[in-house]
């Protein structure tokens, strides 16, 4: 049995939680979510809090039950509170700039990216190099945060690249030049 599965969901007094025998629907301040339920995952709802339990003790089953209760408490806490990423730019001449519903991420090729925001995902810019991410989804938060760093990775030399915010990056040596004799 999963440790994190037996803990159980408090619901804050802002979110509404409605479970219709598979589909979970969760309503707070910022928006509302729904996910379909695992079959072999159930749902005893309270007023204040959410206990999981499983059908079956299966192998699929145990390992279900946790990740159900995490992605739970996230949807609720997606509601109430938000999640936030942020990203760094680093590199001499990259930059980005926010244009209408467009991020354009100049870095270092020929043509500067236009990457279309998602529905669901709010971007500011703190400066010419930090990106700030938010939305109610972290699975989907987390998605378009990867999805933006993939145009250009840290790369190991010079650190240069789009990276998380206190993302530390292996530096590796260059090459010494030996002298020929």
């Amino acid at each position: 049995m999963s440790r994190v599965g037996k803990k159980p969901i408090i619901v804050p007094k802002e979110a509404e939680v409605k479970f219709d025998g598979e589909t979970l629907s969760v309503k707070g301040p910022k928006g509302e979510l729904r996910r379909l339920i695992h079959p072999k995952v159930r749902l005893d709802i309270s007023d204040s809090q959410i206990l999981l339990s499983i059908s079956d003790n299966s192998k699929e089953s145990r390992s279900l039950f946790g990740l159900f209760r995490s992605l739970i408490a996230n949807m609720i806490l997606g509601v109430t509170e938000g999640f936030e990423k942020t990203l760094e730019i680093i590199g001499v001449g990259y930059r980005v700039e926010l244009s209408g519903t467009q991020l354009v991420l100049n870095l270092g090729y020929s043509d500067p990216i236009r990457y279309d925001i998602p529905k669901g995902i709010e971007v500011q810019l703190d400066q010419r190099n930090k990106v700030v991410l938010s939305g109610i989804d972290k699975e989907f938060l987390g998605i378009t945060a990867a999805k933006i760093r993939g145009f250009r990775t840290p790369e190991p030399y010079k650190g240069k690249g789009v990276r998380y915010l206190k993302e530390t990056v292996r530096r590796k040596a260059g090459k010494t030049g030996v002298a020929k004799t």
